[in-house]
């Protein structure tokens, strides 16, 4: 089937290498070691944390905040390092339930005010933690209609003042443009055939705003995703 036909409808039976139990963990550890290039490039999160966070900080000085399925760790260490620069300070909770996630982000170069804990959000629920901001990247699309249903949730019950749920875009023009432009980082790792994979599975900006519950809504996170934003009065 080509790229093109099979991008119509999501595409929730196709399967992540990374996701698998028996993948190859040196080619996973060098995929986490690889994020931060691709979140850097496509992700936008510098652009969320200057229109999102810098506002709450610059009246704050501090804001706690919760990354959920953090992965190797790359987008909490990157925004406590521009909080720091601006002058303010984030502490971070970056939590993923996988113990191959957990053990990489724990290895890597400690950043002030990060901590990484292997853990669901629904543990922090039933512990009644509270952040200021909780967040998340790339995670939507991995969920079934229940554990999406959860996470958001959770997210509401988490979040003190704001939820960012960033999430790949799925189109004919996000699946070519990567699969020609990050080829060279899947090799020796799972970044480019998973990267792939994660666009069949993501969702349109009017898909994700129908799976979203009532109080929730989708913005455009420049070309190639989408935001899902939850902002308590």
């Amino acid at each position: 089937m080509s790229p093109w036909g099979s991008l119509k409808d999501r595409d929730v039976d196709a399967i992540e290498d990374m996701d698998r139990s028996d993948c190859d963990l040196q080619r996973l550890n060098r995929s986490y070691a690889r994020f931060p290039v691709v979140n850097g490039l496509l992700s936008g999160w510098h652009r969320i944390y200057r229109d999102r966070f810098r506002p709450i900080l610059a009246s704050t000085g501090t804001a706690s905040v919760l990354d959920i399925g953090c992965g190797g760790g790359d987008v909490a260490r990157s925004l406590a390092g521009w909080a720091a620069r601006d002058g303010f300070s984030l502490l971070v909770t970056a939590i993923d339930p996988d113990q191959r996630a957990y053990d990489f982000a724990s290895r890597s170069p400690a950043v002030e005010g990060v901590r990484f804990r292997q853990a669901h959000s629904a543990e922090l629920v039933a512990e009644g933690s509270a952040f200021d901001i909780v967040l998340s990247n790339h995670i939507l699309h991995h969920l079934d209609a229940d554990q999406f249903t959860a996470v958001v949730r959770d997210s509401e019950a988490l979040a003190k003042r704001l939820v960012l749920h960033n999430d790949l875009k799925r189109s004919n023009a996000a699946y070519l443009l990567f699969a020609a432009g990050f080829w060279p980082l899947g090799v020796g790792s799972y970044i480019c055939g998973d990267g792939l994979v994660s666009i069949k599975r993501s969702f349109t900006a009017a898909e994700l705003q129908r799976a979203a519950p009532v109080g929730w809504s989708v913005e455009r996170n420049g070309p190639w995703h989408n935001l899902l934003v939850y902002q308590h009065a």
